[in-house]
């Protein structure tokens, strides 16, 4: 009896999905949206994600770890071409792929570059995503739908789906989990239920304070900053029912003259960033936090290897 039970359930599914995509079209919030929480840093200015964030969806019949990569665009420095290495070396070694489209915005060279790539992409399943659904109208939406699936025919390739989501506003979120997990291997739990990630604590501290630094400042500044956790250490002499955690962390920007921009006047930028930050941080870690934040120059550092190495590239 309680075999038959057993083999007419459904087994238990886990793997990897890699959601791609030009810059900004949506990939680390609708990480986040599916995770439930913030694992994946997002902002408006393009080539936010630089490593790839790892979120992990629990469900009772799956797991489905999600990987972000950083957006593939064409490389001007030598960490473009580093962070498009990464998004091809993921997509390798991933179960399924997600292609992330906004609805807002018309299909560009951009999109048929990346489509092109995942043409070459023979065996893994490939899901059309359109994302910020919440930005357009239905006529828009059916147009953008029509479009996408016209650019896998032409490139001579068939979407295993195409989906329409708002992260933003949770619409269809968890009609695509469940769109991906039938495309995942039979497979035990790869990660300890209640993991959310496999991302070391240090690196999305500094993640969450590159967010902060890069809300606000000029254009030409997203791609200069970097952050650096130097260390986090619990501060000694305070009782077991009030810990404080002491985090010191190094902002890196590429030129001097940029340093005024992220400290801002009488050092009010740099303290916004601080309070923005340690917000999230505690969120994160569940401990109150004390965090210095110091900005240094490392003079062109997306072009030196030995600086991109020291950064964590």
């Amino acid at each position: 009896m309680s075999a038959r039970t057993q083999s007419s359930e459904a087994p238990h599914r886990a793997g990897f999905a890699c959601f791609v995509g030009r810059p900004n079209a949506g990939k680390s919030t609708l990480t986040n949206a599916l995770v439930g929480q913030k694992v994946a840093i997002t902002s408006s200015r393009p080539q936010t994600t630089r490593h790839t964030v790892r979120g992990i969806v629990h469900r009772p019949d799956a797991q489905l770890i999600l990987v972000d990569t950083p957006g593939l665009h064409k490389p001007r420095t030598l960490l473009g071409e580093r962070l498009n290495d990464v998004v091809r070396t993921t997509w390798a070694e991933v179960d399924v792929i997600g292609f992330c489209l906004p609805a807002d915005q018309k299909l560009g060279p951009g999109d048929k570059f990346i489509a092109k790539e995942l043409a070459g992409i023979k065996k893994t399943p490939k899901v059309a995503i359109v994302t910020k659904t919440d930005l357009v109208d239905s006529k828009q939406l059916a147009e953008q739908l029509i479009a996408v699936d016209q650019l896998s025919k032409e490139l001579g390739f068939e979407w295993q789906e195409i989906v329409p989501v708002s992260a933003v506003g949770d619409q269809q979120v968890s009609l695509l989990a469940d769109l991906l997990i039938p495309l995942l291997p039979e497979s035990p739990p790869l990660y300890p239920e209640g993991d959310l990630t496999d991302e070391p604590e240090m690196v999305m501290v500094a993640e969450l304070i590159r967010e902060a630094a890069l809300e606000g400042v000029r254009d030409e500044l997203p791609h200069s900053i970097a952050v650096v956790v130097e260390e986090m250490l619990p501060r000694e002499d305070r009782p077991a029912d009030k810990p404080l955690l002491d985090i010191h962390a190094n902002v890196y920007i590429e030129r001097p003259s940029q340093k005024g921009i992220i400290i801002g006047p009488k050092g009010q930028r740099l303290k916004d960033v601080g309070t923005k930050s340690r917000k999230h941080i505690e969120a994160l870690l569940g401990t109150p936090v004390y965090l210095d934040l110091h900005v240094k120059v490392a003079k062109d550092w997306q072009r030196d290897p030995k600086q991109l190495r020291k950064l964590g590239f």
